[in-house]
């Protein structure tokens, strides 16, 4: 192998070479790849198969309401039928799409050649795919959900719930969960490290800027729904009453750990395609997006707000009226920095000259219905008016029009803006135009009657009504509307398939846009860029016209193939000054098999079959093991060329590699995960019913010393095996290591000694959420001695070196995360009965 890669004969030779390393061969060799183009598009057709089957339940809903005292569909089933519109739409199309779009325009956004970890990539698909698929399994069955897609408790508890639809709901969607954390970690990564040299943040492209805070949102908004489908499912298990009332739990519990995630969902969903619209506007309105700071600077303000909101949606649950009005006021000042979006878009208009394209109308109508949508969102954030509508159509027709209106629309624009990136091919204006009117005159009939129909007191929920309401013709014209709208998204995907098939083979960048993704061949190579550019403004294709042709014949960064390995530049995080070369894994099947691994533990557990479980989680940690065979270097490599006249380090030996990165992002999940239990337990104590408990945890001083001992001692040895005087010498090196492992033993030690003294967890919710706050410490010390041998068989392989430390780095990270995790559990587990006691 050599690090001085010789220049192709040609540019046909260049791409010839990066062909032959970064594409993806044909049959079955697809489900190997790990390329993000295949991934990204994978995910957004995927996505739209969901959004049809979401689309088909709501057509049965519309047709069940449009006359009185309706024989269509039973009440159990029209339960399953609503319950799975709204987790389909929610957790199978509307994040999956938004991952979509981002894995497929990130790279090409940012002039790079690929996501930051491809793998992760495509099993965050895969596991979408599968947990997907036991929803929809569940529902052609007839045992899918049926308890509403937000899944309150106690409805959806064993004494009400008796049968698996349920559990269905709380596998299945946290299955697809993994998927969205994993995408969150490596779409923050991509943005802050794996832009073009000169990109500085200031330059980044402002769709850039709306998945990354899209991501942020994400990895913090995620995990208090994963603890809550798990204390929810270990309760239908084992009968642990985290939300019995008669046994000192709070069906309120749910609620909250549910709407944390709830709220920011919401904004989850509508900032993705706020940034699709500040994208494709300027292009349309011919001039650049006006107030890029003030855009910026609303979009995390919005971002941080949308976090202190989730008791929007508990108004009517009896909460204290200061509370009421804290939450009152949040949720109104919300519509400040989304105006801030909406005027910047309307003064790009107002400034610009617009062009009447397809694209442009699908904005025009996001327009008109997410400003209604919002407006409505802030009479619902007064108290009085959401205690009189909360529970009627009228939030129903809100939700759809923020929802729809703030995500739909503008993913219509999009999809006939990037239509042409994606087939290489013209798009059709008027088949586009009659799908617009169509789309935009069937939802304003469905939704705006729908207020109507709430406001005169029809509740949500509700599989029939009488005729002494007077709500039927209301709900006809709705029912009309809907499939009027229905035969608009069929003309859609008749129009994409038209396209795709016979369309006309278009220029490069027909739009005239000046961002990245329009600077390659149409549809894009599977490397994105034969060499890499140099970017010195917002708009590179203004600044630079011929970019694109001097990329093509190999005058940017990384014009070559070295080693057959497919290769990318990682930057400062503010400066975009380059900092080193990432070395990225070829396609491989692992991801895949890792997945059917992690399906193997969720199927088993939804059958209660818990020895298979195990054998899935295992094999699932053991294939994690196996993707790092091909990672790292086995022996230093200092400075690599890249191109015209530098050099960087190869990721390995960089002091801030991309992996670094992700592991400090995955603990901030963890940590956000392990609040959320910690919230769990002292909510439990400070408000719900029937507590104090009956009986105390015995303190065994002897064991929880022996844990605290063994905690601190992972940390501050774990820190020891990162020195380079240690690491040079193998032999110290791996003896230290081992001491980790034994630490997290001792800890692991104290820990089981103290569960054994919690009173039966079953009996009442102190016992309970004391033993999952022990488990979840003893979960992360049994992964400590994991990454600790991790280490000891990397060092011996050779992929370790004082230059070379990833490995030993991202271990101690974790060491050091499970001792604050470790002592917090055990200052909760002994100081919360103290203090309240």
């Amino acid at each position: 192998m050599s690090d001085q890669p010789s220049a192709p004969a040609s540019a046909v030779a260049l791409h010839k070479q990066l062909e032959a390393v970064w594409g993806t061969p044909p049959g079955l060799g697809r489900l190997a790849s790990v390329n993000h183009t295949i991934v990204g598009r994978r995910f957004i057709v995927t996505a739209f198969v969901f959004f049809a089957i979401g689309g088909l339940l709501a057509m049965l809903i519309r047709t069940q309401l449009a006359t009185p005292r309706s024989a269509f569909l039973g009440p159990e089933i029209y339960n399953q039928i609503f319950t799975m519109h709204g987790t389909v739409m929610m957790f199978l199309f509307a994040i999956p799409m938004f991952e979509g779009l981002a894995f497929y325009l990130l790279p090409k956004l940012l002039g790079a050649r690929d996501m930051a970890f491809p793998r992760m990539s495509a099993y965050g698909y895969w596991c979408y795919l599968f947990g997907g698929s036991i929803l929809v399994v569940g529902l052609a069955l007839g045992v899918a959900p049926d308890g509403g897609w937000f899944m309150y408790t106690p409805l959806s508890s064993k004494t009400y719930t008796p049968g698996i639809n349920a559990d269905l709901w709380l596998i299945g969607v946290t299955f697809v969960e993994i998927s969205a954390l994993s995408a969150a970690v490596e779409i923050i990564v991509t943005v802050l490290k794996l832009r073009a040299p000169g990109m500085s943040l200031d330059k980044m492209p402002l769709l850039a800027w709306y998945l990354l805070v899209t991501a942020f949102m994400m990895l913090f908004g995620f995990p208090p729904l994963i603890v809550g489908s798990i204390l929810l499912e270990v309760e239908r298990a084992f009968g642990l009453p985290f939300f019995d009332p008669t046994r000192g739990g709070d069906p309120l519990l749910w609620q909250h750990l549910f709407w944390l995630f709830g709220h920011p969902e919401v904004y989850i969903i509508f900032l993705p395609a706020a940034g699709m619209v500040t994208t494709i506007l300027p292009v349309f309105a011919g001039r650049e997006i006006i107030g890029y700071t003030w855009i910026v600077v609303s979009i995390v303000a919005l971002a941080f707000l949308s976090f202190g909101l989730w008791v929007h949606h508990m108004f009517t649950v009896g909460i204290p009226h200061l509370a009421l009005a804290f939450f009152s006021s949040a949720s109104t000042a919300v519509a400040v920095p989304t105006a801030v979006q909406i005027f910047a878009w309307l003064g790009t208009l107002a400034a610009g000259r617009p062009r009447l394209t397809v694209p442009m109308l699908f904005l025009l109508g996001f327009f008109f219905v997410f400003v209604a949508g919002g407006l409505t969102g802030v009479m619902l954030a007064i108290v009085p008016f959401d205690w009189q509508v909360h529970d009627t159509h009228f939030v129903v027709a809100h939700l759809h029009y923020v929802l729809v209106g703030g995500f739909v629309f503008p993913m219509m624009a999009a999809a006939y803006y990037w239509l042409p990136h994606f087939t290489g091919r013209s798009t059709r204006h008027g088949f586009g135009v009659t799908v617009f009117w169509l789309i935009f005159a069937g939802f304003n009939l469905t939704f705006l009657v729908m207020h109507w129909t709430g406001l005169v007191g029809m509740p949500r929920r509700v599989y029939t009504y009488g005729t002494e309401t007077g709500w039927e013709w209301l709900n006809l014209i709705s029912s009309f509307g809907s499939f009027l709208m229905a035969i608009g998204f069929a003309l859609f995907a008749i129009d994409v398939l038209m396209q795709w098939r016979y369309g006309r083979r278009t220029r490069r960048n027909p739009w005239r846009a000046e961002t990245l993704e329009w600077a390659m061949a149409v549809p894009a190579p599977s490397y994105n860029f034969a060499s890499l550019p140099a970017v010195s403004s917002r708009a590179p294709l203004a600044t630079e016209p011929q970019l694109p042709a001097h990329l093509a014949a190999g005058r940017g960064y990384l014009p070559f193939v070295r080693d057959g390995r497919m290769e990318t530049l990682a930057v400062g995080l503010v400066t975009g000054q380059i900092e080193q070369v990432v070395r990225l894994p070829n396609r491989t099947l692992l991801p895949l098999i890792t997945a059917i691994a992690t399906g193997v533990f969720f199927v088993s557990v939804l059958f209660k079959l818990y020895v298979p479980a195990l054998v899935g989680a295992a094999a699932t940690l053991a294939m994690f093991l196996l993707w790092t065979r091909t990672t790292g270097d086995l022996q230093d490599r200092g400075a690599m060329p890249i191109g015209r006249g530098e050099s960087a380090a190869p990721h390995t030996e960089a002091m801030a590699p991309p992996a670094l990165w992700a592991m400090a992002l995955t603990l901030a999940a963890d940590a956000t995960a392990f609040a959320s239990l910690a919230f769990g337990l002292v909510f439990l104590w400070v408000v719900a019913p029937n507590w104090p408990p009956p009986a105390l945890l015995a303190v065994d001083p002897a064991a929880t010393v022996v844990a605290v001992v063994g905690f601190v001692g992972a940390a501050l040895v774990g820190r020891i095996s990162v020195r380079p005087a240690v690491i040079a010498v193998p032999r110290l090196r791996d003896r230290v290591l081992i001491g980790v492992a034994a630490a997290h033993v001792a800890a692991l030690a104290g820990l089981g000694t103290t569960m054994l003294e919690v009173p039966d967890p079953t009996r009442h919710a102190y016992p309970a959420a004391t033993m999952m706050v022990l488990l979840y410490a003893a979960f992360h010390a049994a992964l400590g001695i994991v990454f600790a041998l991790y280490g000891v068989w990397r060092s011996r392989a050779g992929f370790v070196s004082p230059a070379r430390s990833l490995d030993l780095r991202i271990g101690a990270m974790w060491h050091a995360a499970t001792a604050a995790i470790g002592a917090v559990s055990l200052l909760l587990v002994h100081g919360l009965p103290v203090v309240m006691t």
